[in-house]
C-alpha cells in the first residue's frame, strides 16, 4: 500500500465507518456500518470479560479534588484533562475533569466497598467514552480527543500474589480478543519511564500497520498499592489486622478496530474478519427476465439456513448491475460472496467468492451448504491469522550492533535488542535513535553472556525500539 495514511482515510469515509467532520477536532461520528463493527467487537469482548468481571457503569465527572489526590496519576494526564468550570453561567466551586481514566472515579467508592476480605475479589469493568486533549497530530482512531469505545476493567485483591496472577489473566484476554480479530501483536513490559502514571509496571500490546509504525493497541497495569493508599482502600484480612489491597486495570479502545481496519484491508477497501464483520455473507442474485423468481427464492432459502447457524447474511437485491454490487461489497469488506443465476441454480450449485484472496469455487446446494459456508468462514479468519502473523513476524528484527538499530527501524519494523534495563542507557537509545524504546519483550537469565547494545554492561533484558503513532 504506497500511500497508507490517505487510503485509511479515505476508507473510513468511503466504507461508511465514521465521519472525521464533526466542528471539533479529534472528534468523530460513528456512521451505521462502523458502529455496527464496533457492536460485534463490543458483544465479543463483553462475553469474555463477563466470565469473571461484572459491568458497571460510572460517572463522566471527577472532581478536582479526586483527581489531585494521585499525584503521580494526575501529573501522567495534567497536559491532556478537559476541565469543566461552569454550571450554566455559574461559576463551579470546584472544577470538573472528564475523565481521562477511571481510576480517580471508581476507587474512592471501593473504599467504601471493601470492608473485609470476604468482599475481595473485586473485578469490574465499564464501557465508556474518556477525553483527553491530545496535543499531537490528531488522527481518526488513532489517536483522538474523545475515546469512544474505551473498555476498561479494574480489579481489587488481597495478596500481591492474586494481582499478579491477574495481570496475567488480563494478558490473556487481550490476546484472546487480538486473536478473535486477527491482530498480531507484540508483548512487552513497559520501561519505568513510559508506564502508566502510579503503577508498579504496565504489560503492553504493540502491533505493526502497513506504514511501518507501531500502534499500541491494549494495556495491562498492576497498580500495586499506590492508589489503596491515596483512596484508603483498607480491608480487614484474616488474622484480624487491617490491610491495603492490591490492585490491577487494564483497557484497550477504538485502536482494536483500527488495527482491524489498517491490517487486513487492501487497495479495493476492508478486508474484515468474519468475527466482527456487519454482514459475513452477501448473496447476489444475477437475474435475467426468465426464471427470475425461482432464484430469488432460492436466495431466501439460502439466506434462511445460514441464519439458522447464526452466520449474518443479507441478500443485495438493489436494481443495479451485478458489478456495481461486487465493488461495493468488496468496499465494505464482507468476508464472502455468494452468486447466483438461473444457470447456477439449473447445475444446483452457488458460486462463493472469498474477498480476502479473490478466490472463486463452487459449492453444491445441499443440505450441507450452510456447514460448508460456515467452514469457509473458519477458513477465511485462519488464513487472515496466518497472513498476518506472517508479515507480523518478518518485520521484527534482532540486531547486536548499536548502528543498525535506527537504519533497522527506519525500514518498518520492530528491532530487538540487548538492553541492561538502566533508565539513563534507555532514554540514551531513545535520543539517538529518534524513536521509543516499547520495554523488555524477554527477560535472560542471569548467567548469560550478552552484553547491553548501548552501554556494554550485562543484558537483563531483550527489548525492543520501533517508529510509534
Amino acid at each position: 500500500m504506497e500511500n497508507f495514511s490517505k487510503w485509511f482515510h479515505n476508507i473510513l469515509d468511503t466504507a461508511d465507518i465514521i465521519d472525521s467532520r464533526y466542528p471539533i477536532k479529534g472528534m468523530c461520528v460513528w456512521r451505521p456500518y462502523g458502529f455496527q463493527i464496533r457492536k460485534n467487537y463490543y458483544n465479543y469482548v463483553t462475553k469474555l470479560l463477563d466470565k469473571e468481571h461484572d459491568e458497571t457503569l460510572f460517572p463522566l465527572l471527577i472532581p478536582e479534588s479526586e483527581l489531585a489526590k494521585e499525584g503521580l496519576h494526575v501529573k501522567g494526564f495534567e497536559d491532556e484533562v478537559y476541565w469543566v468550570t461552569h454550571g450554566g453561567k455559574k461559576e463551579l466551586n470546584e472544577q470538573l475533569a472528564l475523565r481521562p481514566t477511571s481510576e480517580t472515579a471508581i476507587y474512592p467508592m471501593f473504599s467504601l466497598w471493601i470492608r473485609s476480605h470476604i468482599n475481595l475479589p473485586i473485578k469490574i469493568y465499564q464501557k465508556v467514552n474518556t477525553f483527553r486533549y491530545e496535543t499531537k497530530h490528531t488522527r481518526p482512531m488513532i489517536r483522538v480527543r474523545e475515546i469512544t469505545s474505551f473498555i476498561e476493567a479494574h480489579t481489587a485483591h488481597a495478596t500481591k500474589e492474586e494481582s499478579d496472577k491477574q495481570v496475567k489473566t488480563g494478558i490473556e484476554i487481550y490476546k484472546e480478543i487480538f486473536d478473535n480479530l486477527a491482530i498480531p501483536y507484540l508483548i512487552s513490559n513497559r520501561p519505568v519511564w513510559d508506564k502508566f502514571p502510579g503503577a508498579d509496571y504496565t504489560i503492553a500490546f504493540d502491533t505493526i500497520f502497513p506504514d511501518g509504525k507501531t500502534l499500541q493497541i491494549g494495556t495491562v497495569h498492576n497498580l500495586g498499592q499506590t492508589f489503596a493508599k491515596t483512596f484508603d482502600i483498607t480491608f480487614e484480612n484474616k488474622e484480624g489486622t487491617h490491610d491495603y489491597v492490591y490492585q490491577t486495570c487494564y483497557g484497550i479502545s477504538d485502536r482494536v478496530i483500527a488495527s482491524a481496519i489498517a491490517i487486513h484491508g487492501d487497495e479495493k477497501g476492508l478486508v474484515l474478519p468474519p468475527t466482527v464483520a456487519p454482514t459475513q455473507v452477501v448473496i447476489v442474485p444475477i437475474l435475467f427476465k426468465k426464471g427470475a423468481e425461482e432464484v430469488i427464492a432460492k436466495c431466501n432459502e439460502i439466506k434462511e439456513t445460514l441464519e439458522e447457524l447464526n452466520i449474518r447474511v443479507k441478500i443485495d437485491d438493489r436494481d443495479i448491475r451485478p458489478g456495481k454490487k461486487f465493488f461495493d461489497i468488496e468496499q465494505k469488506g464482507s468476508p464472502l460472496r455468494i452468486e447466483l443465476g438461473p444457470r447456477d441454480l439449473k447445475e444446483n450449485k452457488v458460486v462463493i467468492v472469498r474477498r480476502d484472496n479473490g478466490e472463486k469455487s463452487e459449492l453444491t446446494i445441499d443440505d450441507n451448504l450452510a456447514d460448508n459456508i460456515k467452514e469457509e468462514l473458519e477458513t477465511i479468519h485462519n488464513d487472515l491469522y496466518k497472513k498476518a502473523w506472517d508479515k507480523f513476524n518478518d518485520s521484527v528484527k534482532f540486531v547486536e550492533d548499536e548502528k543498525e538499530l535506527k537504519p533497522t527501524a527506519d525500514d518498518g519494523n520492530i528491532t530487538k535488542f540487548y538492553w541492561c534495563g538502566d533508565t539513563e542507557c534507555g532514554k540514551a537509545i531513545e535520543k539517538e535513535t529518534d524513536m521509543d524504546v516499547l520495554g523488555s519483550c524477554e527477560e535472560l537469565d542471569d548467567d548469560t553472556e550478552a552484553v547491553c547494545i548501548h552501554c556494554g554492561k550485562k543484558a537483563k533484558h531483550i527489548s525492543s525500539i520501533a517508529k510509534t503513532y
